[in-house]
């Protein structure tokens, strides 16, 4: 008896469960296909959503940041190369001391939140971590294909500098950061070895999957095994390693399709498909990748 009477509670347990579940997943369907979630941007998130995100967003950071070592970032060089990154990639977002951020920074949701204390906040492994990889669903950009390794820690080093800053020292570090240092970390940020340069490598397909996420090819393209909108302005990309040319002229071959990549309009002078800034590497990569697409 009480082993009949222990399957009969298991059994309205799971029965529970299982109709909770079923309840739950009709009413997230109903709220989603029904469109009674307001995805304006001039409406903010619930207080619970916006609290979850944050906790979840924090924890998730600190678990991928734990085994990163940081370098020594006192250099007064290395703080000026951040400075004028910060400038460049940084201040239209979240502003700095005594600096609004851009309307369009003013007016995300969630709004990108003051850097002047972030220092406080995070430590230089956890800041590094969110530029080089960025944060989901915020607007924040991960900037590992667009900033060597050099620039990323440079702009923690200015970051870690920035608790201290009044708004006078803040526009003396801006003023200092002049045009010539800016050129040479935007230089530094994007451009490309020159081909057959010195360390590149064979290319790598995962990488180079994650790369077509990086220079927004999935935006304009359908691609095996990168998720996104279902709106697609370019030819899908599903089998192009079984094509014989590429955009009608090129042999479909690793080389010209990292060349392809870097400078369509090279191979097409009247193609619609823009040059995104590729470097050699990522080219590579991306081209290793879309030669796996049979």
């Amino acid at each position: 008896m009480p082993s009949n009477r222990r399957r009969l509670m298991l059994k309205t347990v799971a029965a529970t469960a299982a109709g909770l579940a079923a309840l739950g997943a009709l009413g997230a369907y109903v709220v989603v296909e029904g469109g009674w979630y307001n995805v304006a941007a001039n409406r903010q998130h619930l207080q619970p959503v916006h609290t979850m995100l944050e906790r979840a967003m924090h924890a998730s950071v600190r678990r991928r940041a734990s085994g990163i070592t940081a370098p020594p970032l006192d250099e007064p060089a290395l703080v000026r190369q951040g400075a004028a990154l910060y400038r460049s990639h940084c201040v239209v977002c979240h502003g700095g001391p005594g600096v609004a951020q851009e309307k369009f920074g003013q007016s995300m949701q969630p709004v990108p939140g003051p850097l002047v204390d972030a220092a406080r906040r995070w430590s230089p492994s956890e800041m590094y971590w969110i530029i080089r990889h960025g944060i989901k669903m915020s607007g924040m950009p991960a900037w590992e294909y667009h900033m060597p390794e050099q620039d990323l820690w440079a702009t923690v080093a200015f970051l870690a500098e920035l608790p201290r800053m009044t708004p006078r020292a803040y526009q003396d570090w801006m003023a200092e950061a002049d045009a010539a240092s800016l050129a040479e970390a935007r230089g530094s940020a994007s451009a490309a070895p020159a081909d057959g340069a010195p360390g590149t490598r064979p290319g790598r397909p995962e990488r180079g999957r994650v790369a077509l996420t990086q220079y927004a090819c999935h935006a304009c393209h359908m691609i095996p095994g990168v998720t996104g909108s279902q709106v697609y302005v370019g030819p899908p990309l599903g089998g192009i390693a079984n094509r014989a040319l590429i955009a009608g002229r090129l042999p479909n071959t690793s080389a010209n399709m990292s060349l392809w990549v870097r400078d369509p309009r090279h191979a097409e002078p009247s193609t619609a498909m823009p040059v995104l800034g590729v470097s050699e590497q990522d080219a590579l990569d991306i081209a290793a990748y879309l030669q796996t697409l049979h």
